[in-house]
């Protein structure tokens, strides 16, 4: 229920949400590229490899973003997780000793 407010201050209100809401996508969308997609993680010093690697990490960011509209994930995080749980799951399995209890 929304109290009663002048016209001004509801106009105000919902301008300031407008905004907040479109500053979060924003935010979400600097974490993910940074945190998933490795936009800030590049040892390369040529102007060319640069844009190739910024914009591979563009590409993946697209490529994640349209797997959760898609429902093929649940969030941008899913991919990596369920990448990190093989590969530390195959590592373990390669080093048993053969005469360990499994």
């Amino acid at each position: 229920m929304i109290p009663y407010y002048p016209v001004t201050i509801r106009c105000r209100n919902f301008v300031f949400i407008t905004i907040h809401d479109t500053h979060w996508g924003i935010e979400t969308f600097h974490r993910a590229i940074k945190q998933v997609c490795g936009i800030c993680r590049f040892m390369v010093r040529d102007t060319c490899a640069i844009k190739t690697h910024i914009f591979c990490s563009l590409q993946a960011f697209v490529k994640l973003e349209f797997m959760r509209s898609e429902n093929i994930i649940s969030n941008w995080y899913e991919v990596q997780r369920n990448l990190f749980t093989s590969v530390v799951r195959e590592h373990i399995f390669a080093n048993l000793r053969k005469d360990a209890i499994i």
